[in-house]
């Protein structure tokens, strides 16, 4: 018997589907594209060639398909790095646990996640309706720090540690990057750059209404530090892809250039033209 969990461990539904996706492992492909809305899910699914699994629960959105004789996967999230650590931690329960007996599976299935985001930037060069994607990533949410062995080094998560200069926030930063062995998909998009992840819309992102942001200057300090965008979800999903040996990229769509002032004229065709741009690289 290997690693046997308990119930209370591994919570399933009466159908024997995992507890918040309420998806079975046949309902799952290897490719799977993760976007935070549910209503972005059918607006990726209408370019399948068929769909054949739609399920859903919560916030928690799931077309199974093909497209061009391969089958793909898209699943929303909702916001959130809680909702990320819901979601993976339940795909990689789907293809490394036996769910029936409730034992890891003693061969190791890597999924390749492609997360569809908007996003705004820190950078006044780049340009709004445009894509970027996230190489380096740093989460102000504190979450892998609840998994044990987690820890992430490179030169920008070094350089960005000794001259980040909010020491009370400090305790919660950890890092991650992208799978370099499938960066190429993305090879050709506009903009590669550095993302931060935060655990809220309001004052973490530097926006001030009633109440008053940690500093106003925090996203000039972010840029300064090497930081192109922010958004809410790709550090634990590239973070908890390392841990769980999955592979993750995250393009995002810019609509907003926030040290401009500037947000996009239509970002609804921004947002269609990422999802084509994607499923064209994605599968061929």
């Amino acid at each position: 018997m290997l690693n046997k969990l308990a119930a209370s461990e591994l919570v399933l539904n009466p159908d024997g589907s995992v507890y918040h996706l309420n998806l079975l492992p046949e309902d799952l492909a290897e490719k799977i594209i993760l976007v935070g809305d549910p209503d972005r899910v059918p607006k990726v699914s209408k370019y399948f060639d068929k769909i054949d699994i739609q399920k859903n629960k919560r916030e928690f959105f799931t077309h199974t398909g093909t497209l061009r004789g391969e089958r793909i996967t898209v699943m929303s999230t909702g916001i959130g790095t809680e909702n990320i650590d819901i979601v993976m931690n339940e795909l990689d329960a789907l293809v490394n646990i036996d769910l029936k007996e409730k034992e890891f599976k003693s061969e190791h299935k890597s999924l390749q996640l492609f997360r569809l985001g908007t996003c705004g930037s820190v950078n006044p060069d780049v340009e709004v309706d445009n894509m970027l994607v996230t190489q380096n990533v740093v989460g102000l949410d504190g979450l892998l720090h609840f998994y044990q062995d987690y820890h992430f080094e490179n030169e920008f998560s070094k350089n960005f540690l000794d001259k980040f200069p909010y020491q009370k926030i400090k305790p919660l930063l950890y890092f991650s990057d992208w799978a370099e062995d499938i960066a190429d998909y993305y090879k050709d998009a506009k903009y590669h750059g550095n993302t931060a992840t935060f655990p809220g819309f309001y004052a973490p992102q530097g926006r001030q209404l009633r109440l008053k942001a940690l500093d106003d200057k925090f996203l000039e300090t972010l840029n300064d530090l090497g930081i192109t965008n922010f958004e809410m979800e790709t550090s634990a999903i590239y973070g908890l892809a390392k841990l769980l040996g999955h592979k993750a990229l995250t393009v995002n769509a810019v609509i907003a250039n926030r040290r401009r002032g500037e947000f996009s004229a239509d970002h609804h065709a921004s947002e269609k033209n990422m999802i084509e741009w994607v499923l064209e690289r994605i599968i061929k």
